[in-house]
């Protein structure tokens, strides 16, 4: 049974799912980005504001609450939305929403200066990690010039720049001018959730109607760049291509050419050819990561560093091999079942439910995105894999290599 549609009365989207004799309920809010550029690290300084007090409670205060009823809170920023959520038990939601609501309507940012200084140090300490480290350099060159690339190392350059008043407005902003969606899932009664949720979030600002039209980030050419690290043991490699999101026809195709590749643990074909043949990596590992207004599809090893170029030969045969001679039934089949697999595996909990619906929802995916989806991955031929690595895995990529 798929989840009851509404829309609370100030336009805000409302999925309701009922799981019966679940004892903890899950809510989400999401609300769209809608400047493509406030100064990088403003967002990410907002969210961590949320739970260091509200016009009515301290950060103290804030914190015995939500042990007290064991309210489970997060605010989390996405490369498209920033994600409210909390799940409590079931006799609580009333509260819950009401301590929610003083932080989605009170925050008064005051803790500003601690927690830059705060997000300053967990920035460099994260950037320690060789792998974070890769990420970062593939994540900023891959989106540069637009806000997806404002990867931790971009944030740390500008921190200093941010003021208060900053995230102030950037908060405002979002209230006032983006899509939400909220989500509801557990054991309670439709009307007495949309009820408790048009007395408390009711009256703020109306949802936007559309999501707005963004620029889109663009790879121009090919990019190699190098990050020297002294004490390194072994080199971390990240190959990347710029593909298509979701709105294509090619999701599902790339979707399981992930799969197939390096996204299956032990049985890809990256690993049984680089790690199990060829002994080259400790980890190996493709990714198709995807955002409204782009993706990437991208595979990454940890090698010794007189490897570097093995791998790098490695990773083109693979490729090449994709790229010319058709995946078996079998081996397609199997990446369908294994993506499916994945799938139930990350969407058991009333939480995870509720994550993934507003996540859909506010992409402006449909809340129905997921059974769409699973009817056009099984329609996927081997010949509609073939032609999509053939279109993407072109000589426009970014690679990124960490060696000491």
């Amino acid at each position: 049974m798929g989840p009851k549609i509404t829309k609370l009365k100030n336009n805000i989207e409302f999925a309701y799912k009922k799981n019966k004799n679940t004892p903890r309920v899950a809510f989400y809010l999401n609300f769209s980005l809608n400047k493509p550029v406030f100064e990088p690290g403003v967002y990410s300084l907002m969210v961590r504001l949320f739970i260091q007090g509200t016009k009515n409670r301290t950060a103290q205060q804030l914190s015995e609450e939500l042990d007290k009823y064991a309210i489970e809170f997060s605010v989390e920023l996405k490369l498209d939305y920033v994600k409210f959520k909390f799940v409590c038990l079931n006799e609580d939601f009333e509260k819950a929403i009401e301590i929610f609501t003083d932080i989605i309507k009170n925050t008064t940012f005051d803790e500003f200066e601690k927690e830059r200084i705060k997000l300053e140090g967990e920035i460099i300490a994260e950037l320690d990690s060789p792998r974070a480290k890769i990420i970062d350099s593939y994540y900023k060159n891959i989106y540069e010039g637009h806000n997806y690339g404002y990867t931790n190392t971009v944030i740390l350059e500008n921190l200093k720049n941010i003021n208060r008043q900053d995230v102030v407005d950037a908060y405002r902003n979002i209230l006032l001018n983006s899509k939400k969606v909220a989500v509801f899932v557990g054991d309670l009664d439709f009307e007495k959730v949309d009820d408790i949720l048009e007395r408390n979030l009711g009256d703020i600002a109306e949802s936007v109607e559309n999501l707005p039209v963004l620029p889109k980030p663009v790879l121009e050419n090919a990019k190699t760049v190098e990050v020297i690290q002294q004490d390194l043991n072994q080199a971390h490699i990240i190959k990347g291509w710029s593909v298509s999101t979701v709105d294509s026809n090619d999701f599902a195709a790339i979707s399981l050419l992930n799969i197939i590749l390096g996204a299956s643990g032990l049985s890809s074909r990256l690993f049984l050819e680089l790690r199990d043949k060829k002994g080259l990596a400790y980890v190996v590992r493709s990714a198709y990561d995807v955002a409204r207004l782009a993706a990437n599809f991208s595979i990454y090893i940890a090698t010794e560093p007189n490897n570097i170029e093995t791998s790098l030969k490695g990773f083109d045969e693979e490729i090449e091999k994709i790229k010319n001679i058709p995946v078996s039934e079998e081996e397609l089949e199997n990446a369908k079942n294994n993506l499916f697999g994945k799938w139930a595996f990350i969407s058991e909990t009333n939480s995870q439910q509720a994550n993934w619906l507003a996540h859909y929802g506010i992409m402006g995916f449909g809340f129905d995105f997921h059974e769409k989806t699973v009817e056009r991955i099984k329609k996927v031929s081997v010949d509609d894999i073939k032609e999509c690595a053939n279109k993407y895995f072109n000589d426009k990529y970014v690679l990124s290599i960490l060696r000491p």
